[in-house]
């Protein structure tokens, strides 16, 4: 079997994630004792041998809802975003002089991957809604490599996972503090949990929980856990799937 937690797995998180998923295992009853840290995120996610994993809302609804079953979503209690709910940071340099979206010309866009709702799909939405237009700019693969880009000239705006930015700072602050917040994108259902469809997702959602509940005080806010909703999956393929860059 195999347990992936990859999504936030900042160096700084690493040794909370384990007593995460050790907590999960416990409740569960069974389980690999290590968490995959191969870091290929399809492989795992496809394999029939799946027990729990994060994704991506948009990989989820544009690939993965038919051929793995959806357990439960993590709610981080975000400000603005309803439970379990999420959204991305729009971040320039902080020598920029913009102080919102209309103050940009066509700016070139840092995105992680072409598959992230955060990245990629909420900005696409969030320009198009706003009548403004952007620029590709550079593939980086991570959300930190966008926040690095812009930094460093390379892009003039990414679209960080609002998690993402809040670790990012604790993770990174000398790089943090050379950007700047200039808006929010509209909250979407966040980051979920999913698991191969040969298994029950019920006492999976269960053990996630009761884990939840157990972490200590430090661990839980280096997570920055907060508990588990039941989002449907209805919820997450009702969102447009952005075109391709």
């Amino acid at each position: 079997m195999i347990a992936s937690l990859g999504m936030y797995a900042m160096p700084h998180a690493h040794g909370a994630t384990d007593r995460f998923w050790t907590a999960i295992r416990d409740a569960l009853g069974y389980g690999p004792k290590r968490l995959d840290q191969s870091g290929d995120l399809w492989a795992q996610w496809l394999s029939p041998d799946l027990l729990l994993s994060q994704t991506c809302g948009l990989p989820f609804r544009a690939r993965l809802h038919d051929k793995t079953s959806l357990v439960a979503t993590p709610d981080f209690g975000l400000p603005g975003c309803p439970p379990g709910h999420y959204n991305s940071v729009l971040l320039v340099r902080h020598s920029n002089p913009a102080t919102c979206l209309a103050d940009l010309d066509r700016p070139r866009l840092a995105y992680n991957e072409a598959l992230s709702q955060s990245g990629w799909a909420a900005p696409f939405a969030h320009f198009r809604v706003h009548g403004r237009m952007f620029q590709t700019g550079p593939q980086t693969g991570a959300h930190a490599a966008s926040a690095r880009a812009v930094a460093q000239g390379a892009a003039d705006i990414a679209a960080l996972d609002a998690l993402t930015w809040k670790m990012l700072q604790r993770e990174d602050p000398e790089l943090t503090c050379r950007l700047k917040e200039i808006g929010r994108t509209d909250p979407t259902p966040g980051l979920p949990y999913i698991t191969a469809l040969a298994h029950d997702p019920e006492p999976i959602a269960t053990a996630i929980a009761t884990a939840i509940a157990q972490l200590n005080v430090a661990d839980r806010d280096t997570l920055q856990l907060k508990g588990v909703v039941r989002i449907p999956a209805a919820d997450y393929l009702a969102m447009p799937v952005p075109p391709l860059p």
